[in-house]
């Protein structure tokens, strides 16, 4: 039956209804699929769960399927993977890399850690499942702070890799955490002046702004926070305008949210789709069918590095 449904398939890819193909294969194969809320409209709104990195987290850890389909990018299907080691974790398009996680090398960190043995290694989950190996704790954006509050005051703490979320905490706790120089493509090229040119135009807007953004943007924002966070925070203020600093996807869930108010992109020129981040829209409705049809691309692991790199996430599922 597989072979025939393939074979009829590529013969009308036209006229194809993905969602009723990919919702027969998903009943059939006992998947999920789990969405990140970067990823474009149709498969934002297929998926079973949509989340912000910390949420897709725990639903990884949760979760019953055989197969666990991951549309996002390679870091987040390798932390699925981890989490589920026994588990076939499937990713889309495997070229969907991260800028943030290319920037931290294992090995860099590796001697990084030998220069500074002193310091606890907290790393931001963008990151490669070698340098989570090598962590003692993971965070992400929604319980950063939480998680650096756990550490005593005077703990010494080398964060990796994002050095304009690890500027923040250090700025919201009075911390002195040594740095990794990574940044993300997104969102540290989005310009501070821009947004104030933007905000003149819409004077009512208020500016929201993922803590990825360079200092400039968040000085300038009315509110910092996660995705899930600035998503929850839309819906629980009373403003009607928001100028959005942070990747395009997270729109359609904010429109889906409160229908009635409006939003405008925090982009560095009106014409360019600077905010829409290249790997995770590399994700489409036909990968996602091909890669549940055909099993693969699969996420493959080393037994050994998802023993290290479990220990850390699990810290941070505990503490969270």
């Amino acid at each position: 039956m597989g072979n025939i449904r393939k074979f009829v398939v590529n013969l009308n890819w036209s006229v194809m209804d993905f969602v009723s193909e990919i919702n027969s294969l998903r009943k059939e194969k006992n998947a999920v699929i789990l969405a990140h809320y970067y990823q474009i409209p149709e498969i934002q709104d297929i998926a079973d769960y949509i989340g912000d990195s910390l949420a897709l987290a725990r639903r990884a850890a949760e979760t019953q399927a055989d197969i666990i389909v991951f549309a996002g990018v390679h870091f987040m299907a390798e932390t699925a993977k981890i989490l589920n080691p026994d588990r076939k974790v499937l990713l889309p398009d495997l070229n969907a890399g991260c800028s943030l996680a290319d920037s931290c090398d294992a090995e860099e960190l590796a001697a990084m850690k030998a220069q500074f043995p002193d310091h606890k290694v907290l790393s931001y989950v963008n990151c490669s499942a070698k340098v989570k190996a090598l962590s003692d704790i993971i965070c992400t954006s929604g319980n950063a702070l939480k998680i650096v509050e756990t550490f005593p005051k005077d703990e010494k703490i080398l964060f990796v890799p994002d050095r304009n979320l690890g500027a923040y905490i250090n700025r919201q706790t009075g911390r002195d955490m040594k740095l990794w120089n990574g940044s993300c493509q997104i969102h540290d090229l989005l310009d501070a002046e821009k947004v104030l040119k933007l905000k003149q135009t819409y004077p009512d807007a208020k500016v929201i702004a993922h803590p990825e953004c360079n200092p400039a943007v968040l000085q300038v924002a009315d509110f910092v926070g996660s995705t899930a966070a600035m998503l929850n925070y839309i819906v629980k203020d009373s403003a009607r305008e928001y100028i959005v600093a942070t990747e395009t996807g997270i729109l359609h869930q904010m429109q889906k949210s409160v229908p009635g108010k409006k939003f405008y992109v925090a982009s560095n020129e009106e014409s360019c789709a600077c905010n829409d981040c290249p790997h995770m829209k590399l994700n489409t409705m036909e990968k996602l069918y091909r890669c549940l049809r055909d099993e693969t691309p699969e996420i493959i692991l080393d037994r050994e590095l998802m023993d290290k790199a479990r220990k850390p996430i699990e810290t941070m599922l505990s503490l969270s």
